[in-house]
């Protein structure tokens, strides 16, 4: 059975950081893409960034203030959230996906409020 969980959310002021974190179990997590997909209020979903092995891609809404990474002996994505502004408030979801497989985790908040 696969799981796949986020972790890390909250409320922070403008100019903050926050850390994601989202763990994934029950697949071959290494040769898994990983991304990190947010949904705010009344907007569709909208990839932020994503990890394959150690290629790289972001939104440009989001490069030069978050980065992605993972750690495959943990089976573990990160996703580091510098200068938040309020426009990055929303739930962010973690997705695992190879080939036609596709996993989706149950979002975490972030909420960027003064």
């Amino acid at each position: 059975q696969v799981h796949v969980v986020e972790s890390g959310g909250g409320l922070v002021q403008p100019g903050g950081s926050l850390r994601l974190s989202c763990s994934a179990s029950g697949i071959p997590f290494s040769i898994y893409s990983m991304g990190w997909y947010r949904q705010a209020p009344g907007k569709q979903r909208e990839l932020v960034a994503n990890i394959y092995r150690n290629i790289t891609n972001y939104a440009d809404s989001v490069t030069g203030r978050f980065t992605i990474s993972r750690d495959n002996a943990k089976n573990t994505m990160y996703l580091q959230m510098n200068r938040l502004q309020f426009e990055d408030t929303a739930v962010y979801y973690c997705n695992a996906r190879r080939y036609t497989d596709g996993y989706w985790g149950q979002g975490t908040q972030v909420t960027v409020s003064s």
